[in-house]
This record gives C-alpha cells, structure tokens and sequence, in this order.
C-alpha cells in the first residue's frame, strides 16, 4: 500500500508519501480501504513531537479516515466487508495513522457511515465535531435554556460548538468576524459578535442576557480568562479545549465566589465509550443534513506534506484539508 509517514519527528518535509507493507488486522480489529483522510492540528502536533504519545516508526500519520471494509477479525463483530465506517482516533497511543491506503482499526473505534454521507465531508467532521460533542456535553454539561458563549464561531470546530448548542436548545451567542456573522446565523446562533469590536466583552455580556453566561467555549485558542470569568453565572463553566502554549491568568476570587469551574480536555485521552456517544450524535446530525463543515478542500495523499504546511501555516483557516487516496490512484 502507499502511505505518507514519518521516521523522525520534525517540521512537515519529514512526511514521505510511498509504499509500506500491507497492515494486517489482529482478532478484535477491522481492515478498511480508506477513501478520505482529514488533516488536523493534532497531527501536526504528533508528527512534529511537540505532543508525546507512543509512536513506532516508520509511523503513518493522521487520524480520522472514512472507508470501506476489508475484513473483519473474529472478535469484531458487526463489520463485514464492503460496510462504509468511519474513525477518529487513529495515529496516536501506539495505533498506526490513518494516511493510507489501508488501514487497521480496533473495532471499538469505528462506527458506521450515516446513509447518504460524503466521505470527504464526514471525515471533515469526525475531530471537530466530535471535539464540540464532548466541550458541549461531557464536560460542559450544556442544557436547554442556557447561554453558550462560542469564541472562534466561524471555525471547524466552532462551527460544530454552534450546531450542536442550538439544536440542543441553548441560547449561542458566537463570537466570529462580521464576514462570517450569517453563516454562523444560520447554524443557530442566536446572536454575533465580532471579536475586533473593542467593546466586544459587553455585546457578549449583553446578548446573553443579565443572568450571565452559563458555559463558554474558547476554541481560538485565545483563552482570554480574565474575561471569561468576568462573563460567566453563577454555577458557569468554561471549557478549555484549545491553546497548548497558552498560559493565561485565572482570577480566581471571581471565580470561586460565583461558584464557578474551569474544565480542560484533550480529545487524545478521551474513553472509547465516549468517543462511540459522540459518533452515535455525529451519525444522526449527520443523516439529517443538519451538520456539515464549513468547507473541505480535497487533495491527494501524496499531498500530505503541503496539507501539514497549509495547516501550520494557518493558510487552511475555515476549511478542512481532506486526503483522498483515489486522486493519487486516478493519475
């Protein structure tokens, strides 16, 4: 099969694209023909070290792949060949990545197509989306009813944060660039505020009413603590899902007079049981049209590298890089 794989960690040029043995599913795990890989942040932090997980080399990169089975080991019941099935949670932890053209995944980490679905756009969705899953509900506890803050509305994430808040039955007040304020409208937010206005603090606090704001969510990797503690309710909660480097300041007077709590998360440490709710609410959105990304840009496989560069770079802003292994076959 071809691939594209690292054998050192370093910047994007130590992506190679060539061929790799065929990987070989063990007795609890699936073989899947990939047919779009997404390019994520992450991946970026892996390939380059700056995040430290088991990686054995020559390693493939990426995580999320949609596709269609192979075969299916005897301890995986479920999955036949020719099922369309998707995955996020490849290429870390010692599992190899999903930047191939075949690729192995433990069947508790692979959930099945929603009918109807493009490949390219689902795998779009598959780490922010099930990102914003877990900001929203796991950690974030949201109910109908409740005023959610969204920074970074407009992205890949965001985007989904929007969606999944709205269709909940929360109050979403976004926070994104004026350009991008009818399109965050017509996910559901309910009111935009665009971050360079100077007096943006008080149109957030405005729009969410007197009572304050019951959870908010950073996903520009601002972090901006001082302001968000200021905003929050009593009993609020800010979930932090972005920003590695970031060290901001807590003001934790206010916060804890209030009541009220920082949460972080990584999705990388999140439970396979956690990961199969967020899918089984990615499936019916998903079905129901009701979720998509903000833009996908297909590339080839062979691409790998550039994709990685774009993404460092922050030239793929707003859309999501997408590998598909059929473009570098059909050349």
């Amino acid at each position: 099969m071809h691939a594209a794989y690292i054998e050192r960690f370093g910047p994007p040029d130590v992506i190679r694209y060539g061929p790799l043995p065929d990987p070989r599913p063990g007795p609890h795990d699936v073989l899947v023909e990939v047919t779009a890989v997404a390019v994520n942040h992450v991946d970026t932090f892996v390939r380059s070290g700056a995040w430290r997980t088991e990686v054995p080399f020559p390693f493939v990169i990426g995580r999320d792949l949609v596709g269609t089975v192979v075969e299916a080991g005897p301890g995986a019941p479920g999955f036949a060949p020719g099922d369309r099935v998707w995955c996020n949670s490849l290429g870390h932890a010692g599992r190899q990545g999903a930047a191939a053209e075949l690729a192995v995944v433990p069947a508790d980490r692979l959930y099945r197509v929603p009918d109807g679905a493009d490949d390219a756009e689902l795998v779009a969705l598959a780490h922010p989306a099930a990102t914003a899953y877990l900001a929203l509900f796991t950690h974030g506890r949201v109910r109908a009813g409740q005023n959610v803050v969204v920074v970074g509305a407009a992205g890949n994430v965001g985007s989904a944060l929007v969606t999944m808040a709205a269709q909940a039955g929360a109050h979403v007040v976004a926070v994104a660039r004026a350009e991008h304020a009818d399109s965050v409208r017509s996910r559901g937010a309910a009111e935009v505020v665009d971050y360079r206005d100077p007096d943006a603090a008080e149109l957030i606090r405005k729009a969410s009413g007197p009572d304050g704001v019951d959870l908010y969510l950073d996903t520009a990797a601002r972090n901006d603590l001082t302001t968000a503690v200021d905003l929050l309710a009593k009993g609020g909660r800010i979930v932090v899902l972005s920003g590695m480097r970031t060290r901001p300041v807590l003001p934790v007077g206010p916060l804890y007079l209030k009541n009220c709590s920082v949460a972080g998360f990584a999705i990388s440490q999140a439970t396979t049981t956690e990961l199969a709710e967020a899918a089984a609410h990615i499936g019916r959105l998903a079905a129901a049209g009701t979720l998509r990304p903000p833009g996908v840009e297909r590339l080839p496989l062979s691409a790998a590298a550039d994709a990685h560069r774009r993404v460092e770079s922050g030239e793929a802003t707003g859309r999501k890089l997408v590998l598909l292994p059929g473009l570098d076959r059909s050349t």
